[in-house]
């Protein structure tokens, strides 16, 4: 497939866009170059709220992979979350309009499971399954669930396929298990199990919006991963 990857340079992207390359033509759009670029991969600089570079970019491209999200630096300070809104809404929004301008009709947008109140991180929690509508009211977990509903808009107005994955703790290969409570380490998710979710997502088709919770707790003692296992052919290979 032709991918056009925005926010393909950051910490999840520069993970699994090296793996999405291996079988995939992949275009990315970042602020900032990458740090080390892939063979064969099409960079491009620029802001994904400039909905006719866009919109040229995602010419006879199959999918957006949307990856992009707000900086770390200031975590939680106002200006950090305007950021963190102005990027998962109304970039989300805008780098759409320029994806639904070109003819894309699919999308996959890496959510979190911070969608999902949650107040003890020191000890062990349930996460509620998909059944149950995200609530979170901190300022990430309200700009991921806000994102989700930018693409629920996208299967209304430009009749897009919309797949989130709600990811958990994301680490590259060789520093996963990862997490400084034992509940994120329970649902650390490698950088490959990631990629092949994403994978598995590129091909869910048909089915307007829809979200799956991305885990490398495929024992369910956290969280349950059985929609993803039904309707993705998804389960980790790295299991917590």
């Amino acid at each position: 497939m032709r991918l056009l990857v925005i926010g393909g340079c950051g910490l999840v992207g520069s993970m699994v866009v090296p793996v999405l390359a291996r079988a995939h033509e992949v275009r990315v759009l970042d602020l900032k170059g990458p740090r080390d670029a892939v063979p064969g991969v099409e960079y491009h600089t620029g802001s994904l709220h400039d909905v006719d570079l866009v919109a040229s970019l995602a010419s006879e491209v199959d999918s957006l992979v949307f990856m992009a999200m707000g900086p770390m630096a200031g975590w939680g300070e106002p200006e950090n979350a305007r950021q963190h809104f102005d990027v998962a809404v109304a970039g989300l929004y805008l780098a759409l309009t320029g994806a639904a301008r070109a003819g894309v009709r699919h999308l996959v947008y890496t959510s979190s499971m911070s969608v999902y109140p949650y107040e003890d991180l020191t000890g062990m929690i349930t996460f509620p399954d998909e059944s149950v509508p995200p609530a979170a009211t901190d300022f990430y977990g309200l700009a991921k669930r806000l994102g989700e509903e930018v693409c629920r808009t996208a299967t209304d107005r430009w009749d897009m396929d919309a797949v989130c994955l709600r990811l958990c703790f994301p680490a590259a290969d060789d520093e996963w298990p990862r997490g400084d409570t034992p509940m994120r380490r329970a649902i650390s998710t490698s950088a490959r199990d990631v990629a092949a979710a994403i994978e598995a997502a590129l091909h869910r088709r048909g089915h307007g919006f829809d979200a799956y919770a991305i885990s490398g707790d495929a024992t369910g003692r956290t969280m349950s991963i059985e929609k993803a296992r039904r309707e993705l052919g998804w389960t980790p290979k790295d299991v917590t």
